[in-house]
């Protein structure tokens, strides 16, 4: 029992071809039966069985691999102080500016995250749940982003490297046996990045995020090295 996500071997491959060319269940692992060099025990209490559950086990995780990440590295990590569903127009303000309906976004002013539910479930049961495990672990890129007070001239910058962040965490908590992977996980993912991505070139922009091909590209390199490549 647990969430749905990525094949490693066979997402890595997906992405390469996809780039030379131009999500099954994400289990939660318990402690019994985990193979050996894995996890002792479950960090978090959810199944990810469904929509609300698979996003309280992916914010869960996300925050539990990278409570251990900075403290292998010396630092502490702070966790944020919400995480805030909300319903079109209906959201939080950040730094005054009104939350927008069809979004997620991490508000660095209130450290908090904040995700239009509506428009979030819709990609799950569209897209399936590849669409959490990677929209959420991605605005946790942004306030790791924060805590480490990275600095970028562009925007899509920082884009990319949430999506290498979100890339790192999955093949983290996999190597942890946190999570498993089933047949589909990988075209999941892989249609949430494409989904994403911006329509033009135009990587100058402020509210730019990269193409298809490099939403894609940073999340395999993430994915294939480790958040510490990104």
């Amino acid at each position: 029992m647990a969430p749905r996500l990525i094949a490693s071997l066979t997402l890595v491959l997906a992405v390469v071809l996809v780039l030379t060319a131009a999500c099954g269940r994400i289990a939660q692992r318990h402690s019994a039966g985990s193979p050996p060099g894995t996890a002792s025990a479950a960090p978090c209490n959810e199944a990810g069985e469904d929509f609300a559950s698979d996003v309280r086990l992916a914010r869960c995780l996300t925050e539990w691999f990278w409570t251990k990440r900075f403290a292998a590295s010396g630092r502490t990590y702070q966790p944020i102080k919400a995480f805030i569903p909300y319903h079109g127009t209906g959201g939080p303000d950040c730094g005054g500016q009104p939350a927008v309906p069809e979004n997620a976004f991490y508000c660095p002013a209130g450290h908090f995250i904040a995700f239009d539910v509506d428009w979030l479930e819709s990609l799950y049961n569209d897209m399936g749940d590849g669409a959490v495990y990677v929209i959420i672990p991605h605005e946790f890129g942004h306030a790791v982003q924060a805590q480490l007070m990275n600095d970028f001239t562009y925007n899509v910058e920082r884009e990319l490297q949430a999506d290498c962040y979100a890339g790192g965490t999955l093949s983290g908590l996999l190597q942890e046996g946190q999570i498993r992977a089933d047949e589909g996980d990988d075209s999941e993912l892989l249609t949430s990045l494409a989904a994403a991505g911006d329509p033009t070139d135009a990587w100058w922009a402020p509210d730019a995020h990269g193409s298809p091909e490099q939403r894609q590209g940073f999340f395999a390199k993430g994915f294939q090295r480790g958040v510490g490549a990104c």
